[in-house]
């Protein structure tokens, strides 16, 4: 008999067929217990004393009081790992990232007319089991455009900024994003997130940043100037055509169980020749993803770093990356933007940038 204690699960929805078919999937594996489940906020606010669970699964559209209301009480009074289950919709899109920003851990689109999660459920384990690790930070700040530095005069096409997330990162790179000023090169971004809620994420960047920010089209030009996410449910890779790189947009297997998986774009970008012009970075986010991609960016002359552990929401990627040597340093979330801007700034005055390796680890 196993000593190890599982995770305790409670599941809010307002439908019974939703608390059944996630019941079933999370109760069949052996780590988790699903130790009771909820039809509104207020039942569940009385199970959550009762029952004490580790994570919460949270419907947002319930009635007598809706789930985002509810998630900022939670938070305010008792904060603790939510994950969010969400309509894939234009409004459940835009709900699922509003409580993301208050502190949900993360967000999965709900199964539509099916008996059950089908390919779904493995990731929903995988977030619960996540989240029962995850720190937990409520957020209700406004994010704020950061224009107090000019855009620099002249910047080289082909210097990169590449980043990848998962769990927690939707606001970790909201943060970082919105604290850069214009005029940086070309910004890369892989995030984990499901299908339908990619575009929502970079429509709304795209509002409170300081460049334009988009959802990546296939064969759409990289500028400096311009941040482009990976679209969910797609892998996305980098080229450079003669002067200019360009995106690719491809469904292909899944990596680490990721689609859009951090792994490609770093190695297309390193295959590219890009890395001794990127600077490349992994944020918060469960698994190895990105590990071994980010360490054949460094070994090409890129400069590599990884979010640190006391500010990461699950400290998993960018573990996998301070331990393979592949990122040359750890930053606190709170100075990634600074240290964007400096290396960039750092190239235009002294290029090409000289690639540090005194913080690092050895490499295996």
């Amino acid at each position: 008999m196993s000593d190890v204690r599982k995770t305790r699960v409670l599941i809010v929805d307002d439908s019974a067929f939703v608390r059944k078919i996630a019941a079933d999937t999370l109760g069949a594996d052996p780590a988790i217990e699903v130790v009771g489940t909820a039809c509104d906020p207020y039942q569940a606010r009385d199970r959550i004393r009762e029952l004490r669970p580790d994570v919460i699964t949270l419907d947002l559209e319930m009635p007598r009081m809706d789930g985002l209301t509810f998630l900022r009480l939670l938070m305010e009074h008792r904060p603790m790992p939510v994950i969010v289950l969400s309509s894939l919709t234009q409004r459940g899109s835009d709900f699922a990232l509003e409580a993301l920003r208050l502190g949900a851990v993360d967000v999965l689109g709900k199964p539509a007319g099916s008996s059950s999660f089908g390919t779904l459920g493995p990731r929903l384990v995988a977030m619960v089991k996540a989240a029962a690790t995850a720190r937990v930070r409520a957020n209700f700040s406004a994010a704020v455009v950061n224009r107090t530095l000019p855009a620099p005069l002249r910047t080289d096409p082909r210097s990169l900024i590449l980043l990848g997330a998962s769990t927690g990162g939707p606001e970790s790179l909201r943060e970082v994003l919105t604290a850069l000023p214009a005029g940086l090169p070309g910004i890369a971004i892989v995030q984990h997130i499901p299908a339908g809620f990619s575009k929502a994420y970079a429509d709304r960047l795209n509002g409170i940043c300081a460049f334009p920010v988009r959802e990546a089209v296939d064969g759409e030009r990289l500028d400096p100037g311009m941040a482009l996410i990976a679209p969910g449910n797609f892998h996305m890779l980098l080229g450079w055509h003669g002067d200019h790189y360009r995106v690719r947009v491809t469904d292909g297997p899944q990596i680490w169980h990721q689609r859009p998986a951090v792994d490609l774009l770093f190695k297309s970008a390193a295959d590219c020749g890009a890395a001794p012009h990127s600077v490349a970075g992994i944020l918060t986010g469960m698994g190895k993803d990105g590990a071994e991609g980010l360490l054949r960016l460094r070994e090409k002359g890129a400069t590599t770093f990884g979010q640190d552990e006391a500010s990461c929401v699950v400290y998993g990627m960018p573990k996998a990356a301070w331990e393979n040597g592949a990122a040359q340093r750890q930053l606190p979330l709170d100075r990634i933007a600074a240290y964007l801007t400096s290396r960039h700034l750092a190239r235009l005055s002294h290029p090409p940038f000289p690639v540090p390796t005194t913080a690092a680890p050895s490499t295996p």
